[in-house]
């Protein structure tokens, strides 16, 4: 009998680190051809040829100087720089779910899931990886690091934010102020992943692209994953029934019957989504819907595209 791996339970005792591999692994082997293109290399030095080896790697503009021959020396170096950037407001901690995981994700359990294994991508590549947290103030920003130690890190980081110690009080989110910050804080020319479900006061929208624009003013490139509960909140999919909505951010009630008020917020969020798409759309970042319930795929395949785009 074939043993198989079951990564939706392998969550009751590993570590993200484990469970980051078992998606990542599961997603690669279904590809038809893997993306990947070996490491990237910088020049180094020159040193002279040897009679028989392979001529690929002469430097012929250096010959025509010198008219001797010299080969081009490599180093490995890091393919790129990879900033992943999490919204850890209130609203993303919707639905409320006891024991949030693979199976029963809320919006930010699928974003740690989602970036552990994009982690797990990157370490394989030999890339530099940084993680920044940010909910009403940026609460975490680190540098960009390939070291296994760094990388351990940050995992460690993803695994705290996924079982927090004790109770959390309610934080606002303050995107665009955060992206301004961050922004002016990362490597130039980065890879800039950013988790998000962009629910910020309707009054700061401009505010709120005008972030997202800096990021690309300063050369990086940029995929917004903006993270929803579709069915709940695109399109807002409640029983025939009252209910009574809790603001996660501050706090307030209200007691409404979904369908009196669903045409109108389904028209609001709509108009909002779509404008974030155009803007995205103007500043060439890439936007990509990630429906917490639709699984990985979603999430790793824009971004092996994007690599390759790079590349």
């Amino acid at each position: 009998m074939e043993n198989t791996i079951d990564i939706n339970k392998l969550q009751e005792f590993a570590s993200l680190e484990l469970i980051a591999k078992q998606v990542v692994e599961g997603f690669i082997t279904g590809l038809h051809k893997s993306p990947f293109h070996g490491f990237s290399v910088e020049f180094a030095e020159h040193r002279l040829y040897n009679t028989g080896e392979s001529i690929k790697h002469i430097d012929w503009k250096l010959y025509g100087r010198t008219d001797r021959y010299y080969v081009k020396r490599y180093e490995e170096e890091t393919n790129l720089r990879c900033q992943i950037i999490i919204d850890n407001s209130s609203s993303m901690y919707f639905p409320l779910v006891d024991n949030p995981g693979l199976n029963n994700p809320n919006k930010i359990a699928f974003s740690i899931y989602a970036a552990a294994a994009l982690m797990n991508l990157l370490k394989k590549q030999r890339d530099a990886v940084g993680l920044s947290l940010f909910s009403d103030t940026v609460e975490k920003h680190t540098a960009t690091r390939s070291t296994s130690t760094h990388i351990k890190y940050l995992y460690a980081e993803l695994e705290r934010l996924l079982h927090p110690a004790g109770g959390s009080q309610p934080k606002k989110t303050m995107a665009a102020d955060a992206l301004h910050q961050i922004s002016e804080n990362i490597h130039k020319r980065s890879l800039v992943i950013i988790f998000s479900d962009m629910f910020e006061s309707s009054a700061r929208n401009e505010e709120l692209f005008s972030a997202l624009q800096h990021l690309r003013h300063n050369k990086h490139e940029v995929v917004l994953f903006h993270v929803t509960d579709y069915q709940k909140e695109i399109n807002f999919d409640y029983d025939n029934r009252p209910y009574k909505f809790i603001d996660m951010e501050d706090g307030r009630e209200i007691k409404i019957h979904p369908h009196e008020v669903r045409a109108q917020y389904v028209k609001t969020i709509g108009e909002f989504k779509k404008e974030l798409e155009l803007r995205c759309g103007q500043y060439q970042i890439d936007f990509i819907d990630a429906d917490i319930h639709k699984g990985f795929r979603q999430i790793l395949m824009p971004y092996l595209l994007k690599r390759v785009k790079m590349h």
